[in-house]
């Protein structure tokens, strides 16, 4: 069991979330991205591999052009 760092309080649970992140004018969406989630405040947290592959998506994104982009992750 893994407690969370933001409340203290709350147990990590496996979840999946919307991630939303910004830069300049483009925002992107990422939805459905696998995440521990704590059951009492509902802050998540990802692990590195899935880090890598949000930041990779949302920088194609962004050098893409795009202003706003909605992503659905694909289940692992």
């Amino acid at each position: 069991m893994h407690t969370c760092s933001i409340c203290k309080v709350g147990e990590l649970k496996d979840g999946n979330v919307t991630v939303t992140l910004e830069r300049g004018v483009s925002i992107v969406l990422l939805k459905n991205v696998p995440a521990k989630v704590c059951n009492n405040c509902s802050s998540f947290f990802l692990d590195p591999a899935t880090t890598r592959i949000v930041l990779q998506k949302a920088e194609n994104s962004v050098k893409n052009g795009a202003e706003l982009e909605v992503i659905q992750m694909q289940a692992a």
